[in-house]
């Protein structure tokens, strides 16, 4: 049953997704139907993807609340924490919540918080039970994409795209960063990611951009200003080295100009997806890619994704010498921004670990079709 009766004003509505910067982008097509059918649109995020939920359209006002249950670090739970958010909540007189989740966690802490607030209606996916702290329980489909299983929950309580969105990832137009890469064509190499295990190696990192440049590409090395020392290191005399030279919104910017973006599972590459940038993803399988991969956009998977630590969630590789993302070859990075740019690439023996690639003709005909069956066919885990 809809969420949305009908009524002379739209709800007021409030959309939560507690987790990453990520996690924030890859909502946005939800927060963009849910924005469609309310009155205002409030967003409810982490600390750590409050930035990205201020670029997102749609959104009328972001909530920030750094929750217990969340994080890599996860905030100690304090009474002082939880009524400065419920006056925030109760002050926002929202009609309507919906709760977005990765498959793994679970709505029910925010949603007791949020009726506890009044909120009169919320809906979330769940697999544990809700008791009346769901009014729409919602049941995902199996290994749905994060950005269309969030888009499915806010379709099932009565928000639709407005006619003309195709449903992609976007954000707000980026600001010009002609200033920070110099004039000319690039490719952009972001070596860093909050979870180790998603990324290359330091070293590995620097040999690519080498070999890049090496095969004619102008690249740009892009990092948070923690980070400094691992651009610096891995740009060397290779690379320009922008490592906390950009705020998100720049960093969008950067992506935007790029013919590539060559990241691991991590935020910058969904960041590049939504400013429209075609994706070689150095895709770690600790979580699985028809879940998290580059959404709406070109992109070609690197990476086993049969290694030993496939579906651990593991933050740091259990297996000596990360193989499944250092194994990956300089012929097949090459071999993959070639293919997304149209630009040739020096040829090489493949590495031993096996490209999630299709042939290149078979690339050309999803590369040509609706974004709605792209979305769909890169959930069964293709790439485009």
């Amino acid at each position: 049953m809809s969420l949305l009766r009908s009524r002379r004003r739209p709800p007021r509505t409030l959309v939560v997704r507690l987790d990453s910067a990520g996690d924030v982008l890859l909502a946005g097509p939800a927060v963009r139907a849910v924005a469609a059918g309310s009155s205002h649109t409030a967003l409810l995020c982490g600390p750590q993807g409050a930035a990205a939920g201020r670029m997102l359209p749609g959104v009328d006002e972001v909530l920030t609340y750094d929750a217990p249950w969340v994080g890599l670090e996860p905030a100690p739970v304090t009474r002082a924490a939880t009524r400065r958010l419920m006056a925030t909540l109760t002050a926002g007189r929202f009609d309507r919540a919906l709760v977005l989740v990765s498959y793994h966690q679970s709505p029910l802490p925010v949603a007791l918080l949020l009726k506890l607030a009044g909120v009169a209606r919320v809906a979330a996916d769940s697999e544990d039970y809700p008791g009346a702290l769901l009014d729409l329980r919602h049941s995902r489909r199996p290994d749905r994409h994060e950005a269309l299983a969030a888009l499915d929950l806010a379709r099932a309580a009565g928000f639709a795209l407005p006619p003309g969105d195709d449903g992609r990832l976007r954000v707000t137009p980026p600001p010009r960063t002609a200033h920070l890469t110099g004039p000319g064509p690039y490719v952009v190499v972001h070596p860093g990611a909050a979870v180790p295990a998603r990324a290359w190696s330091p070293a590995r990192a620097a040999r690519a951009v080498a070999a890049l440049s090496a095969a004619g590409y102008r690249v740009v090395v892009t990092g948070a200003r923690a980070e400094r020392r691992l651009t610096a290191r891995v740009a060397g005399r290779h690379a320009l080295d922008l490592g906390g030279a950009t705020d998100l919104p720049h960093l969008a910017g950067v992506l935007a100009g790029a013919r590539a973006v060559v990241a691991g599972n991590t935020g910058p590459a969904h960041l590049a997806a939504a400013v429209g940038t075609p994706v070689v993803s150095l895709f770690a399988p600790v979580v699985p890619a028809e879940r998290w991969a580059p959404h709406g956009v070109p992109h070609l998977l690197l990476g086993d994704p049969h290694a030993a630590c496939a579906d651990t969630r593991a933050r740091h590789c259990p297996v000596p010498g990360h193989p499944c993302l250092d194994g990956i070859g300089d012929a097949e990075v090459l071999a993959a921004v070639a293919a997304l740019t149209g630009e040739p690439a020096a040829r090489g023996e493949r590495s031993g670990q096996r490209a999630q690639r299709e042939p290149r003709e078979r690339r050309a005909q999803l590369d040509q079709r609706a974004p709605g069956e792209q979305g769909e066919q890169t959930e069964r885990g293709a790439t485009v």
